[in-house]
């Protein structure tokens, strides 16, 4: 028999959200106990991970324009009117570079992915919409799902070249960190209000979508 999901649950509830995407990814313990076992591996190359993600970042103008807002959070960085926007624009980019080591260390240390955690992640997905009401943040989606395909690369790339790791893990590390990535994009798409459709938008595709399949 299947099994019942509340539609509207997925959208209001993050836990009931999470544990769909759970069932579904069969993300267990044991993947959380995989990435555990991962950190004395990540931890020594999250700097290099970092700078390699700005680099990327920083070689596109149309992402390189949100580094060079001003946020609302470093507006006491300029309060000398010899300051520059560019000494404003290092700090940014010097505190969002440690916001990404921070992410990074939680994703791998976290031991059990309880609601304060799950609310981080939802956190990290917000600050970058609309609702977060800051211009300098306010990043279209094409950028951050670009930017998970990126960093994933880069960890499956560092796991795959791990001469301490034999198959067997190489093969269970890839497949964690792919449903973490897979859930993490989720929690951005839900406050992009792209994951879901309207219900009208539904009905209507679905019958769209049956006179394209048997005219």
């Amino acid at each position: 028999m299947d099994e019942h999901i509340d539609r509207e649950r997925l959208k209001h509830d993050l836990r009931y959200r999470f544990e769909y995407l759970s069932k579904f990814l069969n993300f267990t313990k044991e993947d959380i106990l995989t990435l555990n076992s991962l950190a004395p591996i990540i931890f020594p190359k999250i700097q290099f991970i970092v700078e390699k993600i700005y680099e990327k970042l920083y070689s596109y103008d149309i992402i390189k324009k949100y580094f060079l807002l001003r946020n609302d959070n470093f507006e006491s960085f300029s309060s000398s009117e010899e300051e520059t926007n560019i000494t404003v624009c290092s700090f940014q980019t010097d505190f969002r570079k440690d916001m990404l080591s921070m992410y990074l260390k939680k994703v791998f240390i976290q031991l059990e992915w309880n609601d304060v955690f799950l609310q981080y992640l939802s956190q990290i997905g917000e600050i970058h919409t609309e609702s977060d009401h800051t211009i300098s943040t306010n990043v279209d989606y094409v950028h951050v799902n670009m930017l998970f395909g990126y960093l994933e690369h880069l960890l499956i790339d560092l796991i795959w070249n791990e001469k301490n790791l034999d198959e067997t893990r190489k093969r269970s590390s890839v497949c964690a960190l792919n449903k973490v990535f897979r859930i993490q994009n989720d929690f951005f798409t839900m406050h992009y209000g792209i994951s879901m459709k309207q219900d009208t938008n539904l009905t209507t595709s679905s019958k769209r979508i049956g006179k394209c399949l048997y005219k």
